[in-house]
């Protein structure tokens, strides 16, 4: 099993809208090198020593609405801003992988200093490490691993938020090469702290693209705006960033011109490991604090831990953070092998950790009760801070529409390859013939059960989870093929049928990285010892497969042209208008 060899040229979520399970990419389970995980615990044990110290400063942070430059310079201190920077510049090198896990380690105690510090790393210099030349890199990755400058994502604007085509910034072409920069970002986390920025303008060459800049703070007309007055996250350092004029070198041209959408893109992908981690160790902490409430508290002669509804939700939190930290640390693992197509898996990733995320400080203030919603406890900070993930980076609608749309157009080829099979039969029998033997084969497949794909690398035990991720993605691959059959090209317009398709990919994706996981678990420590992970396993699987029958089942009952019809209404009519006199 471990022989195996990864697809880095295919996507396993893509292959899921086709009916199949790209097994080599989801097994063995991935895993941190020996040498990277004594780095790791190093690391980890430095960041729980100083975090442990300013655990009490964190709440007044908070309230303030700002770090104090005190400890900004103690991250410097640590190294925490050359994560992922090379050895060869002053950084510490780590992984995707590893890189999520410190990620972890620091939201387990404050989400708004886990930001400032993935803001740098996750997007912020993403597109230098992953664009940059050999002269960008040596002018700036040095100071950026010490923290001289700290480094911020400049996408998105007052009129461009998840439209990233809507950007009004522009850079003109001056004859000397260099580049006029004009315009405003709205939202930037670490705006008003750093000295590097990544940005993103519309150019007026021929490409008529989006191009990206590296500009420094030091640039005259670059400015920054008051600090925003935010919910949650309030002590990480969010404002606009403004260019007015700015004169930007020709060789700070980030990527090649007309190249800004698809490197923004590239980056946003890239570091979704680092919001993911984060949320992972968000969740660590309510777990923690649930089960040590529930243990505590007094209810009837009994601690409240020995209720079921408590039990259930203390058992679902569980569930949903292991299954989220193995979606993680599988698209880490998969950026970390040189894969070359991952944003599906990526956006996976991030909608479904981050409404995990939020359900579960939701449940753990609701076992606090009263407590919960006091600021003289963690809860209503958690519950302020997670909030924001289900936002930023991307929404969770707009990334169901990307899931959803990403696939569903890899079928759409393949059945369009398909169709043209079939025309050519008559002029080049060979090839017409051909595909279509291909075709047929993999239909015959689909609806037999001896056909379908099998999962071979899962361990036994799990006997009684293979075959639901089995079935499912066959019948799975069919909707897709229905729904393009049915709508063709509109299909786009079809939203609600976008985001059903999207939550039964992301279930059966989730659903085998949790499966790969604890194969590999049950390998270093053996059936016996791995009771729990084998019942999260079946828990998980028996969920997701009601979850998929409700997907499946409404795309073809459903009451969306109700649903769209209400929406219609109540918006003529300027909001909820009934009422009871």
């Amino acid at each position: 099993m471990n022989n195996i060899r990864r697809n880095l040229e295919s996507s396993a979520a893509k292959a899921l809208f086709l009916g199949n399970i790209l097994e080599e990419n989801l097994f063995p389970y991935p895993q941190i090198s020996t040498q990277e995980s004594e780095l790791l615990q190093m690391l980890i044990e430095s960041i729980d020593k100083f975090m442990h110290a300013h655990e009490a400063q964190f709440r007044d942070y908070d309230r303030k609405g700002e770090q104090p430059q005190e400890f900004i310079n103690s991250l410097k201190e640590l190294g925490l801003f050359g994560l992922i920077i090379p050895e060869e510049y002053g950084g510490i090198g780590l992984s995707s992988s590893g890189y999520s896990r410190v990620m972890q380690q620091a939201a387990r105690y404050d989400a708004a200093c886990s930001l400032t510090l993935g803001a740098h790393s996750s997007i912020g210099m993403k597109g230098l490490l992953l664009f940059g030349t050999d002269e960008q890199k040596k002018r700036y990755l040095a100071k950026l691993a010490c923290g001289e400058m700290i480094a911020a994502f400049c996408l998105t604007e007052p009129g461009a938020g998840s439209d990233a085509a809507s950007v009004k910034t522009n850079a003109v072409h001056n004859p000397d090469g260099s580049w006029t920069l004009n315009g405003e970002k709205l939202w930037i986390t670490n705006g008003p702290i750093a000295q590097f920025y990544t940005v993103f303008a519309r150019t007026n060459g021929e490409h008529g693209k989006l191009t990206a800049f590296i500009v420094e703070r030091s640039y005259e007309g670059v400015s920054t705006g008051h600090k925003e007055d935010k919910l949650g996250i309030r002590a990480s350092a969010t404002s606009t960033v403004s260019f007015a004029n700015v004169h930007v070198p020709a060789e700070n041209v980030l990527g090649g011109e007309g190249q800004g959408f698809k490197l923004a893109m590239a980056i946003l992908n890239n570091g979704r490991t680092g919001i993911g981690g984060g949320c992972v160790g968000a969740m660590k902490r309510c777990i923690e604090l649930a089960v040590k409430q529930s243990s505590e508290r007094k209810q009837f002669g009994k601690s409240i831990a020995e209720f079921g509804m408590v039990q259930e939700k203390i058992a679902q939190m569980t569930v949903s953070c292991f299954a989220a930290e193995s979606t993680v640390n599988m698209v880490a693992g998969l950026v970390d092998a040189g894969a070359k197509d991952y944003s599906v898996e990526a956006a996976m990733s991030k909608v479904f950790v981050t409404e995990a995320l939020w359900t579960t400080v939701n449940e753990a203030l609701q076992i606090a009760g009263g407590n919960g919603f006091m600021k003289d406890f963690p809860y209503e900070g958690l519950l302020r801070d997670s909030r924001i993930n289900l936002i930023f980076e991307g929404t969770s609608e707009i990334l169901r529409m990307y899931i959803g749309l990403s696939g569903l157009k890899d079928a759409g080829e393949y059945l369009k390859e398909i169709k043209n099979g079939a025309s050519q039969i008559f002029n080049d029998p060979i090839k017409g013939f051909g595909v279509l033997s291909k075709f047929a084969t993999k239909k015959v497949a689909q609806l037999t059960s001896l056909g379908r794909d099998r999962i071979t690398s899962a361990h036994p035990a799990l006997a009684k989870c293979l075959p639901l991720y089995e079935v499912y993605t066959s019948h799975f691959g069919h909707a897709v093929e229905a729904l393009l059959m049915k709508y063709g090209k509109s299909v786009v317009e079809q939203q609600l049928h976008i985001k059903r398709i999207a939550e039964v990919a992301m279930d059966i994706f989730v659903g085998l990285s949790v499966l790969s996981r604890v194969t590999h678990l049950i390998s270093q420590k053996g059936e016996a010892a791995c009771a729990d992970e084998l019942r999260i396993a079946h828990v998980f699987t028996h969920q997701a497969k009601r979850r998929m029958n409700t997907n499946l089942r409404r795309l073809a009952r459903n009451e969306d042209k109700e649903i769209t019809e209400i929406a219609k209404s109540v918006a003529e009519k300027g909001g909820y208008k009934w009422d009871v006199l």
